[in-house]
């Protein structure tokens, strides 16, 4: 039997320690209830605890190594339970693999495919529907044979010996802090993140195909039951974004600031129908590292910075940029334009809102475990 004893009192919990010999898990002191309160953990596996004083606890363990920490307690009287939750990501764990994944970014260049994971895993959500989000079902064949989401095989396996490594962290939270960071690497803004997704189980939550933006006529529903079907103004760039974005809960703003992503990457014919071939152009067909071909829509297209708006504003850009019907839209629309102008001329501003962006986006639909997650 593994003990563990504790001394609860109004305040909180003042002293918590345990017996346990296993090499598995143990317990640091708790001093006060706040710093119960503020510990970070997730739960994994049913451990035997004996009563101690007027209280039974109960104990969820996860973490291998020498410490753990209590994350949050609920105290009921005499043969009730108090249920204490243990650390899964620690600090030693969160910079582990922050220093892996971006080790990992750098060495594959890998900052546009990853990006593109993330957003599609995250893209398919369906407020009103409460289906999809950012919950790692992009890891399933039947997601991954959607038509929008050719060329992500490649980006999972790239992220497949790292899950490996922290089996403890789940595909959802792996999947949008590598697209977190490769923003990072590219020299974008440093986005808040917070660990605690809790992945789908199964293909039955993976959602209905269509959810994800066309880049150009005829254009889809995107929403609904029937994502898939013709849309009744299927000619129309600028109402397609607003469907999508708006079935997410998105406004004009955050529309412009995301498309901003698009400042990193390429597309390429043999995935999307848009862009080069493996001929690729002057920008793209003499790069190392990486493959080549496929169309950029910025001249420097592994760096984040705000040239996609700037060559969006500009009506003699070089004709081998990329402009999708999508991207010219928000040109023409005069509501999209008004922030096209803005971060064209402004890239902090560009930045600031791409991050709070971003972040929305690598939530959306996420249930939390804990709630609330845990602060990276």
């Amino acid at each position: 039997m593994q003990v563990l004893v504790g001394v609860f009192r109004h305040s909180g919990y003042i002293s918590i320690r345990t017996s346990m010999n296993s090499g598995r898990i143990a317990f640091t002191s708790i001093g006060s209830f706040s710093i119960l309160r503020s510990s970070h953990s997730r739960s994994v596996c049913r451990v035997p605890v004996r009563p101690s004083g007027r209280f039974l606890f109960g104990s969820s363990f996860l973490q291998r190594g020498p410490q753990a920490t209590v994350l949050s307690s609920a105290s009921r009287q005499q043969t009730r339970a108090a249920n204490l939750v243990t650390m899964a990501i620690d600090t030693q764990t969160m910079t582990s693999l922050r220093n892996d994944l971006i080790e990992m970014i750098k060495r594959t260049k890998a900052m546009p495919i990853l990006v593109r994971l993330a957003w599609h895993d995250s893209g398919d959500y369906d407020a009103r529907l409460g289906t999809g989000g950012a919950n790692g079902s992009i890891r399933f064949d039947k997601e991954l044979q959607h038509g929008g989401n050719a060329g992500l095989p490649g980006a999972l396996n790239l992220l497949k010996p790292i899950k490996e490594k922290y089996p403890n962290v789940g595909w959802a939270d792996i999947i949008q802090y590598a697209s977190v960071l490769s923003i990072e690497v590219a020299g974008g803004p440093k986005i808040p993140f917070r660990f605690g997704r809790v992945d789908a189980q199964s293909e039955n939550e993976v959602p209905p195909e269509g959810r994800l933006p066309a880049g150009g006529p005829p254009f889809h529903k995107a929403e609904g039951e029937n994502p898939n079907e013709p849309a009744p103004d299927a000619d129309n760039p600028s109402a397609h974004l607003r469907r999508v974005f708006y079935r997410m809960g998105f406004n004009d703003q955050e529309i412009v600031a995301l498309s901003g992503g698009h400042t990193i990457g390429r597309a390429f014919k043999f995935r999307s129908g848009f862009g080069a071939g493996e001929e690729g152009t002057k920008y793209t067909r003499t790069v190392t590292g990486v493959t080549k071909g496929g169309s950029s829509w910025t001249p420097d297209w592994l760096q984040f910075n705000n040239m996609y708006f700037k060559v969006l504003a500009d009506p003699n850009a070089d004709p081998e940029l990329l402009k999708l019907v999508t991207d010219k839209a928000l040109v023409e629309d005069a509501e999209f334009n008004k922030y096209v102008k803005v971060y064209a001329s402004d890239e902090s501003k560009f930045f600031a809102d791409y991050s709070n962006a971003h972040k929305k986006l690598s939530e959306l639909g996420s249930k939390w475990d804990p709630p609330g997650g845990i602060p990276a």
